[in-house]
């Protein structure tokens, strides 16, 4: 009984060498506030899919954990709850994802980031504000097809001879559409920029929404498949763009921005790609292990100072809380490189802010006017 007990309470006590421990760490995306973390699985110490059985632990973090002692061998099934099947955690889509399963073979640790919650799907909030146009299924080689959104500036179509900067964005389906946005919520980045356009304050740019696919994990990190999304973005498409629209060609004059995974990729084409891109915002970018390589990129880099601008941000909530120490070890190579803040190097801290397109719409305008500021250009 009293071994029962410590099992169900996910004690870490000692455990016989048939046993291997198995800790289920969870990050959510956004996470509501006085709620818990349950799982849900299909053996007796995961609850026999009880929803709100087994409660985890909330960490200072932002995350949620607990450790269980499994026999190996033994195959799990389990889900991820806020305590009831209403409240069961989604994809990035906003779909219910098939249960997940380990085999239990070592100890191990089984890290689950949960993009939403099953009872916060959003309505839609606003529209496209703009003119858009849209280039469908773009290809490049080892790459799945991807619908490239292009926004243009007010005057666009009444100034035949003017030229622009242009903005490159990932995770384009998020930008500037809330009808293809993750719950319903984009960056706004099309109202915030004519905002700011209409105001004086900024510079008019052509923005270019670039859609993820399903391996965008892969394609936004520094990957056989990452370089494959470079190559696309600096052998295809940024040379599509520029004889198709009205564009500023030089490093100067193009950027790149992301958040998350968006975030990192946008670091490492400014980085490994000087040339091409040269200014890069990366929002609540992913720093910490596994991609912390962008780091070490850094602090071991020998060559001459790298002639770009900087922009980077994070919030203080849940995941974002996971990604800030990533974020300081970036700024303290960066640093240490030459890059001083205020001057080429930005760097904003919204502790109050999750990691969700919401949070990113809310703070988009630092970026775009760090890179963008009117008379800078």
């Amino acid at each position: 009984m009293i071994l029962a007990l410590c099992l169900l309470a996910g004690c870490t006590a000692s455990h016989s060498p048939s046993q291997k421990q198995v800790t289920f760490r969870v990050l959510p995306k956004v996470m509501p506030d006085s709620s818990a973390v349950f799982l849900a699985g299909d053996h007796p110490r995961l609850g026999l899919w009880r929803p709100d059985s087994i409660a985890l632990e909330g960490q200072p973090d932002g995350s949620w954990s607990r450790t269980f002692a499994f026999h190996a061998g033994v195959r799990l099934e389990y889900k991820i709850t806020r305590g009831s099947w209403q409240t069961e955690a989604v994809n990035a889509g906003g779909v219910v994802p098939p249960n997940s399963v380990l085999e239990v073979t070592n100890d191990t640790t089984v890290i689950i980031e949960v993009a939403g919650w099953k009872d916060l799907q959003e309505t839609v909030e606003g529209q496209i504000t703009g003119t858009v146009v849209y280039h469908r299924a773009m290809t490049g080689e080892g790459l799945r097809p991807r619908d490239v959104i292009v926004w243009l500036p007010p005057g666009y179509a009444n100034a035949p001879q003017q030229r622009y900067p242009v903005l490159y964005l990932h995770d384009g389906q998020n930008v500037f559409d809330p009808r293809t946005s993750f719950l319903g919520v984009d960056w706004r980045a099309d109202e915030v920029a004519d905002s700011l356009m209409a105001a004086g304050a900024m510079t008019e740019i052509i923005m270019v929404a670039v859609n993820n696919t399903a391996d965008r994990r892969e394609e936004y990190s520094a990957s056989e498949k990452g370089r494959a999304y470079a190559r696309f973005l600096i052998e295809k498409l940024k040379p599509f763009i520029d004889a198709t629209y009205r564009t500023l060609p030089e490093a100067r004059n193009t950027a790149v921005m992301g958040s998350s995974m968006g975030g990192l990729i946008s670091f490492l084409l400014a980085w490994n790609h000087p040339e091409v891109f040269g200014q890069a915002a990366c929002l609540s970018p992913a720093f910490t292990p596994p991609h912390d390589s962008a780091v070490r990129l850094v602090e071991n880099d020998d060559g001459p100072n790298k002639r770009i601008r900087l922009y980077l941000d994070n919030g203080g909530v849940a995941l974002d809380s996971v990604l800030q120490a990533g974020c300081e070890n970036m700024l303290r190579a960066l640093q240490n490189k030459g890059f001083r803040i205020g001057e080429n190097l930005y760097w904003f801290h919204d502790r109050q802010a999750e990691h969700s397109e919401r949070a990113w719409a809310r703070r988009v305008w630092r970026p775009l006017l760090f890179m963008f500021k009117k008379n800078e250009h």
